[in-house]
């Protein structure tokens, strides 16, 4: 019964001017991360086009609209978790529990009078907005005003976003799809702490509050922590404007942080140097079921490195440094995989907005892996002791 819901929800996404559908929340160790189906004309024939999104590669297929729904329909409650589809007309969901159980829901757009009194002139709008060049899905909408998105000057008042500001408006969007993809991770029936070391300005702690609580209806807690008072004091100003009463900013830094005993999910952006490693092992010691870095300024290994086989690399600056804040996350999620977190590097934003572009994302799943060698034998060869490895696994049997 379950299989036919999920199939006939699909039936109606194909058939009811569908905007898109993304299949998130993977099962066990699948390659596939993420998949987005939308519609796309060819010729005058609408296909469906599905981005498969594996390692850091995205990869692409169209489909008729019977195989579309196959393709859905196989793919949900095997492989992903949790959809979110939308159409024209209405927006749905179907959630898979760990213990088989679905939930398909749906729920009507609202209409403005009027609207449907030119059904075909609608559809010609719908078939128009098809095309590989369609305009950008983003989970927090262009034209639609959200309040700490104003203040913090990214929106104007009526909901445009600001041209200088366009590629932070990604960027927050870009981390909101990361948040996305471990909904499952965090139990809807109780509260679940986030901790934002490093929070700054906070755009993406008060995007994540708002994704999380205002849209999806999560009962998180939320708690940002730096090391300037001033941006801490306004950032407290805001949440209480807004009414988010669950967010709340406190002066601090990532080691010696003790406000809490338990951590759901650990996030740190851009904390400098071995800062990172200082949130990574806190995430670890909390047993934080999710934990999303970006890291910044990786000096540590760069100071260190020396390899005779490497040496004629090694004398030309920018490469020696490139190299060691590559090498200092590998390891980084190396080091995660052996405290037992399915650990991937992806791409947060396009190299041309900022170098700072990585994403360490890791996902508790129980059994460690078994690495401690090969993490040694870089560490030899390379002639580095990286402070993660010091504070996680220096006195681990």
């Amino acid at each position: 019964m379950e299989t036919n819901e999920i199939r006939v929800f699909f039936e109606a996404f194909v058939r009811e001017q569908p905007v898109d559908a993304v299949l998130s929340g993977i099962i066990g160790e699948a390659d596939l991360l993420k998949v987005r189906v939308r519609p796309v004309l060819s010729g005058n024939r609408v296909l469906f086009q599905a981005e498969e999104f594996r390692g850091k590669q995205a990869f692409h297929k169209n489909m008729e609209p019977d195989e579309a729904v196959i393709y859905l329909s196989e793919l949900t409650g095997t492989v992903f978790r949790q959809v979110q589809a939308e159409t024209e007309g209405w927006t749905g969901q179907i959630l898979c529990s760990k213990k088989g159980k679905v939930s398909v829901k749906r729920k009507k757009k609202s209409t403005k009078a009027g609207e449907n009194a030119a059904g075909e002139v609608l559809e010609n709008a719908w078939k128009q907005g098809l095309s590989h060049n369609r305009k950008k899905h983003y989970i927090l909408e262009e034209g639609k005003a959200v309040p700490f998105l104003v203040d913090l000057g990214v929106q104007t008042k009526d909901g445009k976003t600001v041209n200088s500001r366009y590629d932070k408006f990604r960027q927050i969007n870009r981390f909101l799809e990361f948040i996305e993809d471990v909904l499952p991770k965090l139990d809807k029936s109780r509260e679940s702490v986030i901790i934002d070391f490093g929070c700054g300005k906070s755009y993406l702690t008060f995007a994540m509050y708002y994704y999380l609580r205002e849209l999806k209806g999560y009962p998180v807690r939320i708690i940002g922590l730096d090391l300037k008072e001033d941006v801490i004091k306004k950032c407290n100003e805001l949440a209480r404007r807004y009414g988010y009463e669950k967010l709340s900013f406190y002066t601090g830094d990532i080691a010696s942080y003790e406000g809490v005993d338990h951590v759901d999910m650990v996030v740190t952006l851009h904390a400098c140097d071995t800062a990172t490693d200082y949130a990574l092992e806190k995430a670890v010691r909390w047993g934080a079921s999710v934990i999303l870095s970006v890291p910044c300024c990786q000096h540590e290994l760069n100071g260190q490195m020396e390899s005779g086989l490497l040496d004629p690399l090694f004398r030309y600056g920018i490469i020696k440094e490139r190299m060691a804040a590559l090498c200092t996350d590998a390891l980084r999620a190396e080091i995660l995989e052996a405290c037992g977190y399915r650990t991937q590097i992806l791409e947060f934003i396009d190299m041309e907005h900022t170098p700072k572009n990585l994403l360490i994302r890791a996902v508790k799943q129980g059994g460690a892996k078994e690495n401690r060698r090969e993490i040694e034998a870089v560490m030899d060869e390379l002639h580095v002791y990286p402070a993660l490895y010091r504070l996680l696994m220096e006195n681990k049997n």
